[in-house]
């Protein structure tokens, strides 16, 4: 007696990179329009509007300048405290924002998700363009920060295109785990908060990552891509030099198989997203 179908009708779901990536570069303009949906909702009826954006990683900076500056003394040389750790802030709101917005995003759309047919990826993938918007909204107080200072960016600034691939590869990689995972367990709903607070303080962004013993900090990267990607926001914006290249390249590694182990993951479980939702 069989205990399932044969093997010749049994689906599985082959992993196509080029034709999963054809067919969301065709939905572009449906991201674009998700967005602008979640954008709109996001501060429609909010009295401060699009300044809450600003507001989260200032309210941030301000805890960290009175409490880390004074209580735990980190040293940031000639560079005020105050810059120092708002340039840590804003890419680690970009990447709380991201999988907060990004990882409930489907679950959030579950009319949309039995109804109309589309790369289920475009919900999370609108999700965080909603969170790059903020995040470059929050960036205007950076400029202000640098003339109240009078501290000027450094030359060095041309390498932030490159961190910021590699920020941006593991945000979305996670995002997308996360995103397809929460739609099978809800219980993960809860426990991102909780992760993202915990990863704040496990992340050097009210200090610096000579914090880390220099024996472990391979590791650190290694686990954490963020970590050198925002030691080399500090190097290069504020502190003229290049990136520390071998952590940025062990972090830009695991960036990597983080993007391409959460996309897959996320296909693989996308077929059954109609059923369990």
């Amino acid at each position: 007696m069989l205990d399932g179908p044969p093997p010749e009708l049994r689906f599985r779901r082959r992993f196509h990179l080029g034709a999963f990536l054809r067919e969301l570069w065709a939905a572009r303009e449906l991201v674009r329009t998700l967005g602008e949906r979640d954008l709109r909702a996001r501060y429609k009826q909010a009295a401060l509007g699009f300044s809450w954006a600003v507001l989260t990683p200032l309210v941030y900076m301000v805890v960290f300048t009175v409490f880390f500056q004074r209580v735990a003394d980190v040293e940031t040389g000639d560079v005020p405290y105050a810059l120092f750790a708002y340039l840590g802030l804003l890419p680690w709101t970009l990447f709380s924002s991201c999988v907060s917005l990004g990882g409930l995003s489907l679950v959030s759309n579950l009319s949309l998700l039995n109804k109309v047919y589309c790369p289920r990826e475009v919900f999370p993938l609108a999700s965080a363009g909603v969170a790059v918007t903020d995040t470059v909204a929050a960036s205007l107080v950076l400029g202000i920060l640098f003339a109240v200072h009078t501290y000027a960016p450094r030359a060095t600034v041309v390498w932030v295109p490159v961190l910021l691939a590699v920020q941006l590869a593991f945000t979305l990689g996670v995002t997308l785990a996360v995103s397809a995972v929460v739609v099978y367990l809800r219980d993960l709903r809860h426990l991102i908060p909780i992760i993202l607070q915990v990863g704040l303080f496990a992340t050097p962004v009210a200090y610096g990552i000579d914090a880390v013993p220099g024996s472990a900090r391979w590791v650190y990267a290694l686990a954490n891509p963020l970590a050198p990607v925002i030691d080399g926001y500090r190097r290069t914006v504020l502190y003229g030099t290049a990136p520390d290249w071998s952590l940025l390249g062990l972090g830009a590694c695991s960036a990597a198989v983080v993007l391409v182990s959460g996309y897959s993951l996320f296909k693989r479980l996308e077929t059954g997203f109609a059923d369990v939702a």
